[in-house]
């Protein structure tokens, strides 16, 4: 049986694909996805490596869900007005 590895990716890889992975997660809050649900995503995964990597320049995946979430919430309370 063979085995399943992904790809490596570099740091420079991740952080070109930085604005990517947020608007997934801004996509993800929009479609109702829980907290949970969007922590077994790619976009989670790769978000926590780069801020592990590089905590000075990205934001943890919890502070930026919510800060999306208070984003979409304020969103909605705009477009009821």
């Amino acid at each position: 049986m063979t085995e399943f590895t992904a790809p490596s990716l570099t740091i420079g890889q991740l952080e070109a694909k930085y604005p990517m992975y947020c608007k997934a997660m801004r996509l993800l809050l929009r479609e109702g996805c829980t907290q949970k649900q969007i922590e077994r995503t790619v976009c989670w995964d790769r978000l926590a490596i780069l801020h592990n990597s590089l905590p000075k320049n990205y934001k943890s995946p919890e502070y930026l869900f919510w800060l999306f979430r208070r984003e979409y919430e304020q969103q909605k309370l705009k477009a009821l007005d």
